[in-house]
């Protein structure tokens, strides 16, 4: 008798099953018909019902769940990056301004405007060098992630 009353729980199971199984597939029938008709010619009904049945038995979800926890790892990573880079330039600059303060400090009045000079030039030549670091992170990360490198801000 046991037995009986498992098969029923089976085929109660199925059922449930297969109507979650038809409403995936109307609601991914829906989602196609608001595709253009160039796309809605490539999904196949068969292609349809594949993917409700890959839904149903989530490996989909997990695959975007682990796409997730990448993306989410990649986003902290590049923002630590970039945080990284800013304090290191922050430092340069403080360090700059540190060694042309004390050579002015010792430098004779009549030697300052050559010096002042030469110490615009050194700035300008850090902030080049700075900005050049710029492009060449971003051309680094594109290839791997597109989006992030174009959020990416550099401030």
């Amino acid at each position: 008798m046991d037995r009986y009353a498992g098969a029923g729980d089976e085929a109660a199971d199925r059922a449930r099953q297969q109507e979650r199984h038809y409403q995936l597939l109307s609601a991914l029938q829906s989602l196609v018909k608001e595709l253009p008709s160039s796309f809605q010619q490539r999904l196949s009904y068969t292609t349809l019902s594949d993917l409700a049945l890959a839904l149903l038995d989530g490996t989909v979800f997990e695959i975007v769940q682990g796409l997730l926890e990448i993306q989410h790892l990649t986003e902290k990573s590049l923002y630590n990056q970039r945080l990284r880079l800013q304090n290191e330039h922050r430092v340069l600059r403080q360090t700059l301004r540190q060694k042309h303060l004390e050579a002015q400090q010792s430098c004779r009045p009549h030697n300052l405007p050559v010096l002042q000079a030469a110490q615009q030039r050194e700035l300008e030549v850090m902030k080049h060098n700075v900005g050049m670091t710029r492009p060449v992170r971003k051309r680094l990360i594109l290839p791997g992630n597109p989006r992030k490198s174009t959020s990416w801000c550099w401030g």
